[in-house]
C-alpha cells in the first residue's frame, strides 16, 4: 500500500475520475467522494496525506469542509479547485491558511493534467498556483 493517500471531494464525478487517473500516475492511492458527509466519513476511516477540495458543492461547500479540516488539525496538502469565479479559490485558500491548514494550492477548472501533477507533487508548507 502507498504512503500517499488522496481524498477527493467534488460533486462532478467525471472531474473526480480525472483527478484519480492523474494521482494514481504519480503514486497516490485515491478515494473519491461527492459531498461533505461522505468526505468526512472517508476522512475518518483513513487519514489522507492530500485532499482535492471543490469550492461549490450542494450539501457542504469547500469553506465548511476547510474549517472542519482545520478543526481536525489536518497537516497534509489541500488542492482547492473551482469552476466558478477565481476569487472563490483565493478566498478558500486564504481562509484555509488563516484557520491553520499548512499547505494549500489553488487551481481553476478545467485543470490540466500537468498542473494537477505539479500540485500533487508538492514540497514545502505553502504553495499557490495563480
Amino acid at each position: 500500500m502507498t504512503e500517499k493517500h488522496l481524498l477527493v471531494v467534488d460533486d462532478e464525478k467525471n472531474f473526480g475520475k480525472f483527478v484519480a487517473e492523474v494521482a494514481v500516475s504519480v503514486g497516490y492511492e485515491v478515494e473519491l467522494t461527492t459531498g461533505g458527509t461522505e468526505f468526512i466519513r472517508a476522512y475518518e476511516e483513513r487519514k489522507p496525506t492530500a485532499i482535492v477540495l471543490d469550492v461549490i458543492m450542494p450539501d457542504m461547500d469547500g469553506f465548511e469542509i476547510a474549517t472542519w479540516l482545520a478543526e481536525q488539525r489536518f497537516d497534509g496538502h489541500v488542492i482547492v479547485v473551482t469552476g466558478y469565479a477565481p476569487m472563490y479559490a483565493k478566498l478558500l485558500e486564504t481562509l484555509s491558511l488563516a484557520k491553520g491548514l499548512r499547505s494549500v494550492t489553488k487551481n481553476l477548472k478545467p485543470v490540466r493534467a500537468k498542473t494537477l501533477r505539479d500540485a500533487l507533487d508538492f514540497d514545502g508548507p505553502t504553495q499557490s498556483l495563480d
